[in-house]
């Protein structure tokens, strides 16, 4: 690391012009091949699964994206000859846009699929379906547009008191928020706590620039890997949230090292390489436990979220590598301005002067040596409090009812569930290959015994293909796509109905996708959570080479993902605020939140970790004092920690901002648990315990020890400090087995 370090500060031009070069060029190729993202929640062999593939198979029209016209008037009814006028009008432009398969009007009578079931009983509210081409992931923002604005120019041409509104995916991607917003306000916050930190605009601008480069070189680069596998369309944004998180701390951590350097009469050089050496191991071993626990979604092996996974963990690799590589070549051409004037004069009026542990972070650590069984206690009851909502979580996937009460898209899906009924936003479809008269005949049974099913409001005529050799029908509940009892009319459908007819029906639809693929996720989430907590212990067993440390670890990791889901599942699932925050209603929590908030927040808390533990761990192997390596680790590192955490904070509660509940939700997550982490945890809980257990903490096996590589996080002299320490323990070993054989 010593070596690396050193080459950038020398040849700090190259290293900064072949960074603004990946920047530049990466950037220039996403916006050439531009975005493919896909949100493909389809799990592997559901039976959700096989009846969309069975639907794409037989029936062309019904593989592109569907979305849905409401209008609603009162003091009138829809069948008014102003009001169909209008509206017919206004279905037959959108049937000549481009991208548009067809529109089918609820004015238009087909036979023995009359159209006049898409007119509510009441006559106030009605729907057309509009079926694009494509797939939402497929269609061009304009064209979801050009529908946008052509229906609701019917409110501006059409009769008093009409209103239009409009549903589906297309439509949702004229909703999409910028998260440039998020973005500025993170970055704006970062900056006044680094300056306030700091002292110095030039110090303070550093960590900023090092994680906007390797930030903005990912996001380019997440871009280009949407083209060679499945990313979802959350992927940029989330890797934005950590990057700019994670990019911001890292560099945060190395630069007051550096600044301590300064501060000792180090050359900036000396100052920049040293800093790099020492802090840059634990940047590096922490930016990898993030990357493991990322990557460690592999193990689910779904392909919406491999390229979650992978997103991810580029982004945090860029971080680290300019971290331990931008960083000192940009520190070594800001010079001693890395110190702020008054730190600046003082040095130059005093010469250098050693850094006392005092102030409120050495108050803070002797307080907590003196009660750690109190504060402890404290710590664990509030970590309780907060992780309860937990035990209540449910998981499901959102939809447009839980938008913002403001938008298009959530007031057409209340529109329709006023005028329908709940079940209308979230159909079921059961689809079925077809042999002969016989099958036909039970599927006209089947149909007919739907419709006497408890939890069916209706169904909808038999739909065959070209050669009659697939069908499909449509049943409507009468409870909320997101509701139990929807769910539980899909299980009862599956086990109790559609056995009985001897047709192979695939049960398909919004519901049973999202609980097929919640499912899945359910069933594998105890292996990852497993092999991700395993392999971060493994990683911390080997950098500090004790039992206890990682066993700590992974208690404390997981509080603090229990904590930040409670407070998710209060605020998105309970519904305390969500509205007030413009998150839309309650609403189930998704299913894959669980895997990514793991992998995210595991990776995180590790970090916090490494850098409180490693800075005791070198004070443990120069001293062998327990209390004092707890207490001068808390104190030197409490700071920083705090500052990173206020940063992090920033970032992830700004992203709530974009608008995106998905997002939202992995901001809130985010900041809920580092807050904890690093206010509770690192400076309350850990400590506590570590003074509870002293020498313990450090204990390791004698012949594991052997066995075990060594991953060096600490600096090599404080290793040279421990071989000394351990000589008289040596020679005392030895002296000890020349009496045991004289005897």
């Amino acid at each position: 690391m010593a070596a690396l370090a050193r080459w950038c500060v020398r040849q700090r031009l190259v290293v900064v012009l072949l960074w603004l070069l990946a920047l530049g060029g990466t950037s220039a190729a996403a916006a050439v091949a531009g975005s493919a993202y896909s949100n493909d929640y389809e799990a592997p062999g559901t039976e959700s699964g096989r009846a969309t593939q069975l639907l794409d198979a037989n029936f062309s029209g019904l593989g592109g994206d569907t979305d849905t016209v409401v209008w609603h008037i009162e003091g009138s009814t829809v069948r008014a000859a102003d009001v169909q006028k209008a509206m017919s009008n206004t279905l037959d432009e959108i049937a000549g846009l481009p991208g548009v398969s067809s529109v089918t009007s609820p004015y238009e009578s087909r036979g023995a699929q009359d159209d006049s079931s898409r007119i509510s009983a009441d006559g106030h509210t009605a729907y057309a379906t509009v079926t694009f081409d494509e797939q939402a992931d497929d269609i061009p923002v304009a064209q979801a547009q050009a529908l946008v604005d052509t229906a609701k120019d019917a409110e501006t041409h059409g009769p008093d008191g009409l209103q239009v509104e409009l549903g589906g995916s297309a439509v949702a991607l004229t909703e999409s928020s910028s998260a440039h917003l998020s973005e500025i306000i993170g970055v704006v916050v970062a900056a006044v706590v680094l300056f306030l930190a700091f002292g110095s605009l030039a110090a303070a601008a550093l960590p900023i620039a090092t994680a906007l480069v390797s930030v903005g070189t990912a996001y380019a680069g997440i871009v280009l890997l949407g083209h060679a596998m499945t990313v979802a369309d959350f992927a940029p944004m989330l890797g934005m949230l950590v990057g700019l998180g994670v990019g911001i701390d890292y560099a945060l951590f190395i630069v007051t090292r550096h600044r301590k350097g300064l501060k000792r009469g180090l050359p900036v050089a000396v100052a920049a390489e040293r800093a790099v050496a020492t802090t840059g191991r634990a940047v590096a071993f922490a930016g990898a436990t993030v990357c493991i626990a990322l990557l460690g979604m592999l193990l689910l092996n779904l392909s919406f979220l491999n390229g979650v996974a992978i997103a991810a963990s580029v982004t945090v690799l860029l971080t680290v590598a300019a971290s331990v590589t931008l960083l000192p070549s940009l520190l070594s051409f800001l010079g001693m301005r890395a110190l702020s004037r008054r730190e600046r004069r003082r040095l130059a009026e005093r010469g250098p002067e050693p850094e006392l542990p005092t102030g409120l972070a050495a108050r803070w650590a002797a307080f907590v040596e003196r009660h750690p069984k109190l504060l402890g206690g404290i710590a664990l009851a509030v970590i309780t409090v907060l992780a309860l909502p937990t035990l209540s979580l449910h998981l499901g996937t959102s939809d447009q009812g839980n938008n913002a009460r403001s938008s298009t898209t959530r007031q057409a899906y209340d529109l329709l569930a006023d005028g329908f009924g709940p079940g209308v936003n979230g159909p079921l479809t059961l689809v079925t290959g077809i042999d002969g008269a016989q099958d036909k005949a039970a599927l006209q049974e089947l149909a007919h015994d739907l419709g006497t099913t408890e939890g069916v409001a209706s169904v909808s005529p038999i739909t065959y293909d070209a050669d009659d050799s697939a069908a499909y029908l449509t049943v409507v509940p009468t409870s909320a796509p997101q509701s139990q009892q929807t769910s539980d009319l899909v299980d009862r459908l599956r086990t109790d109905v559609v056995p009985d007819t001897g047709l192979d029906v695939q049960v398909g639809g919004v519901t049973a996708s999202y609980d097929d693929f919640a499912e899945v996720i359910i069933g594998k989430l105890p292996l990852f959570v497993g092999a991700v907590v395993g392999l971060g212990c493994v990683l911390l067993l080997l950098a500090f080479r004790s039992i206890g440390i990682p066993l700590k670890a992974a208690a404390m990791n997981v509080a603090a993902v229990a904590a930040a889901f409670g407070v998710v599942v209060a605020i998105f699932q309970w519904g305390w605020g969500s509205e007030l925050l413009g998150l839309g209603a309650s609403g189930p929590i998704e299913p894959f939140l669980p895997v990514i908030m793991v992998s995210v927040l595991f990776g995180l808390s590790m970090d916090y970790q490494v850098f409180l533990v490693s800075r005791m761990y070198e004070e443990w192997l120069e001293t062998g004092d327990n209390r004092r390596a707890v207490r001068v680790g808390l104190t030197e590192t409490s700071r920083v920690i705090n500052s990173a955490a206020v940063i992090m904070i920033s970032v992830f509660l700004a992203f709530v901002l974009s608008g995106d509940r998905v997002i939202a939700m992995f901001g809130i997550a985010l900041a809920v648990a580092v807050a904890v982490d690093a206010f509770i945890l690192r400076t309350l809980l850990v400590p506590a315990l570590m003074h509870l257990l002293g020498g313990a903490n450090w204990w390791l096996p004698a012949r594991l020890g052997r066995l075990l590589p060594r991953i060096s996080i600490e600096p090599p002299e404080c290793r040279a400090a421990h071989e000394r320490l351990n000589i008289p323990r040596q020679l005392q070993a030895k002296e000890s087995d020349v009496r045991d054989t004289a005897r």
